[in-house]
């Protein structure tokens, strides 16, 4: 019961923080993947807004914040991620940087986590 409530104020908390004036909103961010197949990695920039593949994904970038002041510290990525055959998202919420593993990707190939917002 302790860990489901930690995680919920976790998810909470880029709303919480913006209803305080504490983040901005970046014009994009940096994700990073892991086709843990071949073990290579990639970094995508994706401007807020639009939708990079990568293999037979389509991630979308739905919003990045960050605490003022700071884009390159605590970043919450609001993304959405489908599969090219199915309408249904395989992930839609927020990804926190400093917290991976709370809200992460399942995908059997892939694994994609937030590096940091961008604002130019």
């Amino acid at each position: 019961m302790k860990k489901l409530l930690m995680a919920a104020l976790l998810l909470a908390a880029p709303l919480h923080a913006q209803e305080g004036g504490q983040v901005a909103s970046a014009t994009g961010g940096v994700l990073r993947a892991l086709d843990k197949i071949s073990g290579n990695t990639i970094d995508l920039e994706i401007t807020r807004g639009d939708s990079q593949s990568l293999g037979n994904l389509q991630i979308t970038m739905v919003d990045c914040r960050y605490p003022v002041g700071d884009p390159a510290a605590n970043a919450y990525a609001a993304l959405e991620i489908t599969e090219n055959d199915s309408a249904d998202p395989l992930y839609s919420g927020w990804m926190i940087a400093s917290a991976p593993a709370l809200h992460a990707l399942e995908h059997f190939r892939y694994d994609i986590w937030v590096i940091r917002c961008s604002t130019s």
